[in-house]
């Protein structure tokens, strides 16, 4: 007995003595090679284990290891892994991870990337595996709708409808940047994200810069920055396969392959997706193929091309039109009603739709002079094909919004009968189509060269310099598409060939060209006075150029077809510091002044060259902004202060009138007035729990009435001059007051939990402008607050010799009922006002094998 208790002790002592041996505390800090920025969130993982940590907001990290000895890998997405023996406790200092992806950290120098606590703006980042986390089946400016000053829908619901507000500007007024080029229409400035369907695809990185941001060429910046940063190649060969499913029909399947970087040099990336299903809202179906190729060559030391081309050819149906909301209680589809479809022989026939193909394509040119000078160069194009389908003819489409009875509807509140139109076209015979289909084509051919000289001037100093040069020829037309049945379609919109009898294909009511021009420099200058405080200021001046070419309203001998060019003038002056008090506190400042051009619209009035207002004045905008952040152990924060001024404002209302046709308004020389407070925040609780949060508190106003505003139809016929009284009202159309929280968890390096809560208050609908032309008019119905919850999770394992990943996501889980857009009515009431509903629960469940 007594042998066999001290055989036990010993036992005990020697399984104690191993385990405290067997355990080691290794510690060190995970950076950026070449900025030696930290990491936050990189994985730290003891090899041949489950056990891991990841760094924290300071890229530190902490891990007990399993074994006296043995490697640690330490990974993060979009940078190479590396494997660091270990024994016993140590530190193992600074780990410097380099990019997996070659010529990233050029492309970001083009892009004009913000570094955290140094580049003084306003900023939020989201990396790749967010963006694949979260992204599932909503559009893609809807990843960044937990940022600070955000308000992004799926808008009517179409595949790639979806839009932005950020601080209170649309997207008119926020610059769009892929790769550092400027993708908002150089005529208008709008974005049309179902262009870019397969964007999330590809983004390596994504950053909101709000306010001024830190972009050096002249951008509408106004309202901010969405600065895209696509994949380029991969430094290691291999790719994956992608698959999921979702709600209404959802597929989505594709495949990514790398050479990796050879030793001559090459290397390239392909990827392809398909994407399709029957959508959320009725009469949506869509769909859409992208693209992605990036091939690169490191000549030498000094030289290294890369080219790449992106894309995505899609087809999808819409919700246009805006309906009561007594219609979307009554009609038994509910918030999923749409009257902008129906049925032809059997088939689904939109009267609404969008088709698009824009690929962009650049070739790069990265050269290192020496050690302390690059110059950094991109040329592009862009070759936009496709437009947005509508009605011509009568419009028989209406119904009654109680019962939902119409002559052209199967049953209450049904799609439309489109045979019965054919039916009665095809009786017309040679008087031609009563009511047919077209298409607004807007083509374009954009080409342009960006580039950047950076040099050291010293240790402290940095100089950016650069030219930007950018040629657009927007070509647009209405086009027959489906004559539903019948001989033709007479037209009389081309002077030069009146009373047309038109057949599928041709032009019709409208054609012209709008050219456009820019040339710009700029040039900026940093200087870091010490470690601690870094100052920038920035110049910009540029030319715009405006031509216009109408193919129909003018002979072909008169003069007026073909405009002069008219040219404007802008730029920008901006500046900012930012100082780190210490290791936790840095405080910054930016302010800035810029004019930017009248819109194309502003210069040819009501889409004619005999009204021409060659001396619109340019627009005015003055911004300045405070910013603190903490970043401690546990916490991290930021506090944003901004105040905004625009003169002289360009803006374009579209609406839809009471008989349901859109209209559009051009308003000129309105003043506006955007400013607020904007906080977010990350909890590091425990190692594995992470806790964020955002509230955004904007009071947005306009600040001046407008006199003499044109309305015009579809067809670009004044229909309508008013007057806006609309001084001290509500900016429309965007939340003034959001709240997010968040609950980031990890089970493990390779398991994720993401839930996420968004609410969004102090929505005014967007106004009629006929209905504001007396002075004492109310503000618009201002719309329900609502909150919604998504949640998203991920786990990653081996599958044979593979490493592979399952990802499933649900939004608005508790399926709220909620209003998302509305056009203000008569009274300004619920009761009068058309709206869309947002989408109701909705999942996707997606697999990614890595090879």
């Amino acid at each position: 007995m007594k042998k066999t208790t001290q055989f036990l002790l010993m036992s005990v002592a020697l399984l104690f003595t191993t385990v405290i041996m067997a355990q080691s505390t290794l510690t060190g800090i995970v950076l950026e090679e070449g900025t030696n920025m930290p990491l936050p969130g990189a994985n730290v993982i003891e090899k041949g284990t489950t056990n891991g940590v990841v760094t924290d907001f300071d890229g530190n990290f902490t891990i007990e290891t399993q074994s006296n000895s043995g490697e640690i890998v330490i990974s993060y997405v979009g940078y190479s892994s590396k494997t660091i023996s270990f024994t016993g406790s140590s530190s193992l200092g600074s780990i410097l991870l380099e990019s997996s992806q070659v010529g990233l950290e050029e492309i970001q120098i083009i892009a004009s990337v913000a570094v955290d606590r140094k580049t003084p703006v306003a900023v939020s980042s989201i990396k790749a595996e967010d963006i694949e986390l979260k992204l599932g089946t909503q559009e893609f400016p809807e990843i960044l709708k937990s940022t600070p000053g955000v308000y992004a829908t799926k808008a009517g619901g179409g595949y790639g409808d979806g839009r932005i507000n950020l601080r209170g500007f649309n997207s008119e007024n926020v610059a769009v940047m892929i790769n550092g080029i400027p993708v908002n229409d150089m005529e208008n400035g709008q974005v049309y994200w179902s262009n870019w369907a397969g964007l999330g695809d590809v983004t390596s990185q994504m950053q909101v810069q709000r306010g001024l941001g830190a972009a050096k060429i002249a951008v509408p910046s106004i309202g901010g920055t969405i600065n895209i940063i696509t994949k380029t190649t991969d430094v290691e060969e291999g790719g994956n396969v992608i698959s999921s499913i979702g709600n209404d029909g959802y597929f989505k399947y594709g495949l990514t392959y790398s050479t990796g970087l050879m030793d001559n040099g090459f290397a390239a990336t392909v990827s392809a997706a398909k994407t399709e299903g029957d959508g959320y809202v009725d009469g949506t179906e869509f769909t859409g193929i992208s693209y992605f190729i990036n091939v690169s060559q490191e000549i030498n030391d000094a030289h290294k091309l890369s080219f790449s081309a992106f894309g995505a050819k899609q087809r999808h149906g819409q919700r246009q039109n805006r309906q009561l909301i007594e219609s979307f209680r009554n009609a038994e589809r509910g918030r999923k009603f749409n009257a902008d479809w129906g049925y032809k022989n059997g088939q689904v026939t939109f009267q609404e739709d969008n088709f698009y193909h824009k690929p962009q394509i650049s070739l790069n040119h990265y050269w290192n002079l020496n050690d302390n000078t690059s110059i950094n160069t991109s040329a592009y194009a862009s070759f936009g094909s496709g437009g947005g389908g509508g009605t011509a003819g009568d419009y028989k489409f209406g119904f009654d919004a109680t019962t939902g009875q119409g002559d052209y509807r199967t049953g209450n509140f049904g799609p439309i009968d489109f045979d019965k139109i054919v039916d009665e076209n095809i009786a017309s015979g040679a008087n031609g189509a009563e009511t047919y289909l077209r298409a607004s084509r807007n083509d374009h051919n954009w080409y342009g060269v960006l580039s950047t000289l950076k040099t050291n001037l010293s240790d402290d100093l940095v100089l950016l310099t650069g030219l930007d040069y950018r040629n657009y020829k927007g070509i647009h037309f209405s086009e027959v598409t489906d004559l539903l049945g019948a001989q033709y379609a007479l037209d009389d919109g081309n002077v030069n060939n009146p009373n047309a009898a038109l057949q599928v294909g041709d032009k019709r009511d409208y054609y012209n060209d709008g050219l456009v021009g820019w040339i710009g420099a700029f040039g900026q200058l940093e200087y870091d006075v010490n470690e601690n405080f870094n100052t920038f200021i920035s110049l910009a001046a540029s030319n715009t150029s405006y031509k216009r070419i109408d193919y129909f309203q003018y002979l072909d001998s008169d003069p007026l077809q073909e405009t002069d060019r008219y040219n404007f003038f802008g730029y920008s002056a901006k500046g900012g510091a930012n100082y780190r008090i210490d290791d936790n506190h840095n405080v910054f400042a930016n302010l800035g002044y810029f004019e930017k051009a009248p819109d194309f619209d502003s210069v040819f009035l009501n889409f004619s060259n005999d009204n021409i207002n060659a001396d619109a004045p340019n627009q005015k905008i003055s911004s300045f902004e405070l910013g603190y952040g903490f970043r401690g152990e546990k916490l991290s924060a930021n506090l944003n202060l901004y105040h905004t001024r625009w003169n002289d404002r360009t803006e374009t209302a579209t609406f839809q009138q009471p008989n349901g046709i859109n209209a559009v308004a051009n308003i000129l020389g309105v003043n506006a007035i955007h400013e607020g407070v904007e906080l977010d925040f990350v909890y590091k609780a425990t190692d594995e729990l992470n806790l964020t949060g955002m509230l955004s508190l904007g009071d947005w106003r306009w600040d001046s009435n407008v006199t003499d505003v044109d309305i015009l139809d579809e067809d670009q016929n004044v229909v309508e001059t008013v007057d806006l009284f609309i001084k001290d009202l509500h900016v429309a159309d965007a939340a003034q007051t959001t709240l997010a929280l968040g609950i980031n968890y990890r089970f493990s390096p390779e398991t994720r939990l993401i839930i996420d809560y968004n609410y969004y208050d102090n929505i005014y609908a967007d106004f009629d402008p006929s209905d504001r032309g007396t002075e004492g008019a109310p503000d618009a119905w201002k719309m329900p607050a609502y909150g919604l919850f998504d949640v998203a999770m991920t786990h990653g394992f081996s599958f044979g010799s593979f490493d592979a990943t399952l990802t499933a996501r649900m939004n608005n889980v508790f399926d709220t009922e909620y209003i998302s857009d509305a056009q203000d009515g008569n009274g300004s009431v619920a009761e009068t006002a058309l709206v869309y509903f947002g989408f109701g629960r909705t999942f996707s469940i997606g697999a990614k094998l890595n090879f």
